[in-house]
């Protein structure tokens, strides 16, 4: 089915984990009574991607909640224990979906579903909200393309094939797009390269996106979260030293030697923390999310990060970039 035709259809259909978070069903029911400062959640819908990662699933816990009726988008859906607990701990307004968003059917097929079961009274679709991310971390040498392309898919050309065909419904509520971004767009470091590239590129869509769409009553939110992995990771913990392996044979004589086996394994093992999502405290980073879905006017950019990574962020946007990079040199 063409995009066309599910943009007719949603413009004339009427509105009819591995860690198991601890929230659950009641645990916000003071935050249910919306103050001035924040929407009726009442016949509002929310669609979540990401939901396989810790971030996606505590969001949607959130969010359903809080009263809204949330679509959570599972990358693998079939015979996953994290969409079953959700699916179990949350009322019968949540649904989920098999939704990987570099997936051109999956994402119409999820446009129709949506279509389909807005709550009663629904306008459109309140709100996207993007946590799918895919972290690529090494030097840009050492990483091979085919995760560079990987990256780039997950992190940017989905959430854009994502918004463009759920748009219409967005803009028939007057809602508001919300994407997960990351600090290290404005922190230049090595390592982190092609990863921050991706999410940098969404910033700057997400930029221009939020001026096209102002004057359509659609706000766009970037929550830009601190240096861990809340999707998924190229270099998984388990696997680290094994893929690790695999990567340096892949390297010519000349990069050995240019790099040595030493530095190679040492740098690679400073990647481990960013491998340990499930040990982050991400309170503030779902937070600022919801903030994003539930205010009645939310910030254009939050910045859920530590005073270290703030510090840090500014000083980069500042400062001369000869100190800076004097300062922070690795």
């Amino acid at each position: 089915m063409a995009a066309g035709d599910v943009t007719r259809r949603a413009s004339i259909t009427a509105p009819s984990m591995h860690r198991r978070p601890s929230a659950r069903r009641g645990s916000l029911i003071k935050s249910s009574q919306p103050s001035s400062s924040q929407v009726t959640a009442a016949g509002k819908a929310v669609l979540v991607t990401g939901c396989d990662n810790v971030l996606g699933n505590a969001l949607a816990r959130r969010l359903d909640d809080l009263g809204y009726h949330v679509f959570a988008g599972f990358q693998n859906k079939a015979g996953n224990i994290d969409a079953d607990m959700l699916k179990e701990d949350c009322s019968g307004r949540l649904h989920t979906l098999q939704l990987d968003i570099t997936s051109e059917t999956q994402i119409l097929s999820a446009s129709l579903y949506i279509v389909d079961h807005l709550p009663e009274g629904a306008q459109g679709l309140w709100a996207i909200v993007n946590c799918e991310s895919w972290c690529a971390l090494g030097e840009l040498e050492w990483v091979p393309f085919s995760v560079i392309r990987r990256a780039m898919e997950v992190n940017l050309l989905g959430p854009a094939r994502l918004v463009q065909v759920m748009l219409p419904l967005v803009r028939r509520a007057r809602g508001r797009v919300v994407l997960a971004s990351s600090i290290l767009t404005h922190v230049a470091a090595p390592v982190r390269g092609v990863h921050a590239a991706s999410l940098a590129a969404l910033d700057a869509l997400a930029a221009c996106l939020r001026r096209e769409l102002k004057p359509r009553g659609v706000d766009v939110v970037v929550v830009a979260a601190g240096e861990y992995t809340t999707g998924s990771a190229w270099l998984s913990e388990e696997k680290l030293l094994e893929q690790a392996r695999d990567m340096w044979k892949r390297l010519s004589d000349e990069q050995k030697g240019a790099y040595g086996e030493d530095y190679f394994e040492q740098a690679l093992r400073s990647l481990e923390k960013y491998t340990k999502s499930p040990d982050a405290d991400l309170t503030a980073v779902t937070r600022a999310l919801s903030d994003g879905v539930t205010r009645t006017f939310p910030l254009a950019r939050y910045t859920p990060v530590s005073p270290r990574e703030k510090l840090k962020s500014l000083l980069a946007e500042h400062m001369p970039r000869s100190l800076y990079e004097g300062l922070y040199a690795d």
